[in-house]
């Protein structure tokens, strides 16, 4: 993971209001390729070991919670300079602060339910990938 790649997922309020679809074209349009996928849904004890560095924040049990809520889509995606380049595609956390054309400006409905988790860094993007996804799973 040598900053090609980042770990996205499609949070629950986006799978529900089914704009899973909608949200892989953006991805694969903003020349993305998706390298690997799954839909599972994270029990409260998983959302909360993958948000644990969170743990001591305000909003962390409600976090855990929405993140269990129902079932998500995690995806590594591939691309040069793929983490800057994916945060600046899905936009602010706050979607009425994202930009016009951001994944998060079209399908998020607030800041707690902003319809995609996008790695911050690329040294989470591995440890997020490997979180998901095997080493088999991950080629």
């Amino acid at each position: 993971m040598s900053g090609n790649r980042t770990l996205t997922m499609i949070k629950p309020n986006a799978v529900a209001n089914n704009h899973i679809g909608g949200i892989i074209a953006m991805i694969e349009a903003g020349g993305f390729k998706v390298v690997a996928m799954k839909k599972m849904k994270l029990s409260p004890e998983l959302a909360g070991k993958f948000y644990e560095v969170h743990k001591e924040r305000p909003f962390y049990d409600e976090l855990c919670e929405f993140m269990s809520s129902g079932p998500i889509i995690p995806m590594i995606l591939e691309k040069e300079n793929a983490v800057a380049d994916y945060r600046e595609l899905i936009g602010s956390t706050d979607p009425a602060e994202a930009a016009e054309g951001t994944i998060r400006k079209k399908y998020a409905k607030s800041k707690g339910e902003n319809a995609v988790h996008g790695s911050d860094s690329d040294e989470n993007a591995a440890l997020e990938s490997a979180f998901f996804f095997s080493e088999t799973e991950r080629f």
